[in-house]
């Protein structure tokens, strides 16, 4: 027997449900909380391409801040501005500022292997490098650190047990990367971000390679992260959105639509095109 299909309705009285769950406390003012980084005017081209259209936006410290939106609204072209790792790409150019602690990070100025000490990635698809468990959480130490051989073994320790991996590889630690499970992976890849501990950590679609298990699992880890990292997840998933993140910002055709709590974006959006996207209607 089929499984019938949702109604727009229906998706939205699931997204209030979830969202409304996740506390019982107002919302939250984001006035009244400390901002981590403040995008101001933020344009984005590839080549000649424009891509992101005057995009603004707070992002509060220690908090989760969902991005939403169709495929190819510039989700993840708007966070991978923040660390500059479209600099990689030739052609590739950013117009505006990016204030992390009130420091325009795209200023010539500021050193890039800095910057991506300050704000760590993690990838739509795991992305182990091909060596060793151990190696791969060592690997980012070892740029950034003097440490003694001792040093990196407990850090490595440490970043294994906040991303929740220790007890299932500490036994494979001189193991390939690559002989993990695809959530193991991709904790894995959260672990080497951390270990050297960054400010602030990206998520692009971190769950969309990995199956429900495992993305429950990097769920969790997400809510005991944000207490000591400000989290931007870039997400499809509204559900996940709804679950995990305090802020949710909307994007549509490279604009930032709509921002707000979470709760609030969800139940009682402000715009009628957010509406329609929250509900199934378009995307």
């Amino acid at each position: 027997m089929s499984r019938p299909e949702s109604s727009p309705t229906d998706v939205s009285i699931s997204l209030s449900a979830i969202s409304a769950a996740r506390t019982n406390e107002k919302d939250p003012d984001i006035s009244d909380l400390p901002i981590k980084v403040s995008v101001r005017n933020l344009n984005f081209y590839y080549g000649s391409n424009q891509v992101l259209f005057d995009n603004s936006i707070d992002i509060p410290a220690n908090r989760v801040t969902a991005i939403i939106g169709p495929s190819g609204c510039g989700k993840s072209t708007h966070i991978r501005v923040y660390n500059r790792i479209y600099e990689l790409y030739r052609e590739h150019r950013a117009e505006g500022e990016v204030l992390i602690d009130q420091t325009n990070v795209l200023s010539p100025s500021t050193g890039v292997l800095e910057l991506r000490k300050r704000v760590g990635m993690i990838f739509q698809k795991p992305s182990p490098f091909p060596m060793s468990v151990f190696e791969n959480v060592a690997y980012g130490l070892r740029v950034h650190y003097r440490l003694s051989r001792s040093e990196v073994a407990g850090r490595v320790e440490s970043a294994l047990r906040r991303a929740a991996l220790w007890e299932e590889v500490k036994d494979k630690m001189e193991e390939s990367a690559t002989a993990l499970s695809g959530g193991q992976q991709q904790r894995l890849c959260i672990a080497r971000a951390i270990a050297i501990e960054p400010e602030i950590v990206l998520m692009d679609e971190p769950c969309s390679a990995i199956d429900p298990i495992a993305t429950a699992k990097i769920e969790d880890l997400i809510g005991e992260l944000q207490e000591k990292y400000t989290i931007v997840l870039v997400t499809h998933n509204m559900q996940q959105a709804a679950r995990v993140s305090d802020f949710t910002a909307f994007f549509y055709q490279g604009r930032i639509v709509e921002f707000g709590p979470t709760r609030q974006l969800f139940t009682n959006p402000k715009g009628k095109q957010t509406e329609d996207y929250i509900t199934g209607r378009f995307g």
